[in-house]
């Protein structure tokens, strides 16, 4: 603004003439124009603009008159020759301005006013540049390394400000609005610092961790500490409910057994004592469907490779046949399983893998049932009342049949020994249940069906003692072939 408030003067100056003004002091720019208005100095420009070297000047001069320095301009560059046309002066007559120092004042007009522009526009860069260091050390109050010490920044402060320079008058010039802001800046920035200075704990050591550090350190430690005694709380509950289930399941098997003996005790007072004298003269009867009634076998199979499973039964179903018997082992539910559930046909499942078989069994009678199978090839065969009614391959082919397992006659095992669904449960009645550990054949088969043989199995035989019931159902005695003719 003073640049361009010196030029506005020259050229007030130079188109309304005074005839006795004195002659007036030469202006150039933004700090010699307003040195025009003041008293000269020896060292305005000087101190302003550091030392003035010697240069010709080609520009216009006063008649009579010395010739004028050349002045530096603060903002332009090159050097300036411009001085105010004067209209008189003591040692010769007025003159008025010629046209080539109106066209020179005006040009410099417009190069000082593209300089003010030019000056403007850092300053807004230098602002900007502010607001970054300031945005800088607000992340850095939030959390990163501690900045550097007050006494560099104070020391970085003042080499910003440069020393002050004398005037025109004898009193250093007044500071842009640009170098105050970046003063102010600097001050705001080290006060920041101190007081994150005085907020962060003093270090002991240069490889000590800082108090931040040891209670995030601490904070771990602790959360490790109880992340170990949920999981010693969770193994030992789950240890606690693992004993519960195991008690409560004998303790409900015990009950069973008690029950049933209670049950087996009435019938015996009310009927007298069992009406058959051979230990395999019996039938087990499972009345009602639910998922509590069954018979357990108090053998289980060895490993096998091949097996041949006869027994009698009678359903009384309304709907499938449900389970007339299925065994279970650890590692797999479904071992072998005979099931008609629903709507299905029979099946015979053997570690999972399945095979209908064409058995008819829904009609309320009495029929002798035989399923043959062997691990070779995975032959399978199905008996009917003697006859064969069908046969297959690639049932589990190479799978041998796992020992240790339970047999459940009339429900189907989820888990090993339990976990039974009423939907699938046996409905009628049981017998002869036998297992071998071959595969019989034909005529053997045929003989058990028409009672001509009293062959037993080698693996499980049908015993009284070997049988348990529980959950209501019972024993009854048993002819197989009188009841067969019956049927």
């Amino acid at each position: 603004m003073l640049a361009f408030l010196g030029a506005i003067i020259c050229i007030i100056a130079s188109v309304h003439p005074a005839g006795t003004a004195a002659p007036a002091a030469p202006a150039a720019d933004n700090d010699s124009a307003a040195a025009a208005l003041l008293p000269a100095a020896d060292k305005g420009l000087g101190a302003l603009h550091g030392p003035a070297e010697a240069l010709a000047s080609a520009g216009p001069r006063l008649p009579g008159g010395p010739p004028p320095p050349p002045l530096f301009s603060r903002f332009v560059c090159t050097p300036l020759s411009a001085e105010c046309p004067a209209t008189g002066s003591g040692t010769g007559p007025a003159t008025g301005p010629g046209p080539e120092e109106l066209l020179a004042l005006r040009s410099a007009a417009a190069q000082l006013r593209r300089t003010a522009l030019e000056q403007k526009e850092r300053i807004r860069m230098d602002q900007e540049t502010i607001r970054e260091l300031t945005g800088k050390l607000s992340r850095c109050e939030g959390g990163l390394r501690t900045p550097p010490p007050a006494a560099a920044a104070a020391a970085a402060a003042a080499g910003l400000r440069a020393a002050p320079r004398p005037g025109t008058m004898g009193h250093p010039p007044a500071e842009p609005p640009a170098v105050r802001e970046l003063e102010e800046a600097v001050r705001a920035l080290q006060d920041r610092i101190d007081r994150i200075e005085q907020e962060l704990p003093a270090r002991t050591n240069g490889s000590a961790p800082t108090t931040p550090a040891l209670a995030r350190d601490n904070l771990h430690t602790k959360m490790e500490q109880l992340e170990e005694q949920l999981l010693s709380k969770i193994l030992t509950l789950q240890k606690e409910r693992q004993a519960a289930s195991t008690d409560r399941s004998q303790q409900q098997h015990d009950i069973e057994k008690e029950l049933n003996s209670l049950q087996n005790r009435v019938k015996e007072l009310e009927h007298g004592p069992p009406g058959y004298s051979p230990p395999d003269a019996f039938k087990v009867t499972i009345p009602v469907q639910n998922n509590y009634m069954y018979a357990r076998m108090k053998k289980t199979l060895p490993e096998l490779y091949a097996f041949t499973i006869c027994m009698w039964l009678k359903s009384k179903a309304l709907a499938g046949l449900g389970t007339p018997f299925s065994y279970s082992v650890p590692s797999q539910a479904n071992e072998i399983v005979l099931l008609e559930w629903g709507t299905n046909p029979l099946e015979l499942l053997i570690n999972d893998k399945v095979a209908q078989l064409p058995l008819n069994l829904k009609d309320k009678a009495w029929h002798h049932v035989c399923v043959a199978w062997t691990t070779r090839d995975g032959k399978w065969s199905a008996y009917q009342d003697g006859e064969q009614r069908g046969a297959g391959e690639n049932l589990a082919s190479w799978h041998a049949i796992k020992p240790q397992g339970v047999i459940i006659l009339g429900q189907e095992q989820d888990t090993l020994g339990g976990r039974f669904d009423a939907t699938q449960a046996f409905v009628g009645e049981l017998a002869q249940f036998g297992v071998w550990d071959h595969m019989l054949a034909p005529a053997e088969i045929l003989g058990l069906a028409n009672c001509t043989s009293h062959l037993q199995g080698n693996v499980i035989q049908w015993d009284d003692q070997a049988v348990e019931v529980f959950g209501g159902a019972s024993k009854g005695d048993f002819t197989a072939c009188e009841e067969g003719r019956k049927a």
